[in-house]
């Protein structure tokens, strides 16, 4: 289970942490026109935001924990998704990079190393 917790306000790192990451996460908004995201744990390496823009860019952030990602997201103001499937997913926009990193590999497309 996902630690759902606030951030410590005891911890002042924490909370100059999350909001480094809301500040990336608002440059990254403003750049594309607005953004969306949502939170995943990934285990003992924290939590990773994916954003997706308007524009259909997109990128992701990995936060200590996930406290601070979601301390992050908030102090941000995007709209935070449960999952990335269905409308969000559909939102994103990949270009060649993309299929062939992801596809191309297993395709036997060029490695990109």
């Amino acid at each position: 289970m996902a630690d759902t917790q606030q951030v410590d306000p005891v911890d002042p790192k924490a909370g100059r942490k999350a909001t480094r990451l809301a500040q990336r996460i608002g440059s990254f908004s403003k750049a594309h026109g607005g953004a969306e995201g949502q939170v995943a744990y990934i285990g003992q390496r924290g939590a990773r935001i994916v954003l997706v823009g308007e524009d259909g860019a997109w990128g992701d952030i990995v936060a200590p924990t996930y406290a601070i990602a979601e301390e992050a997201v908030r102090k941000s103001g995007i709209t935070v998704h449960e999952s990335f499937d269905g409308e969000f997913a559909a939102k994103v926009r990949t270009g060649p990079y993309e299929w062939s990193r992801m596809a191309g590999i297993q395709l036997g497309g060029p490695s990109n190393r």
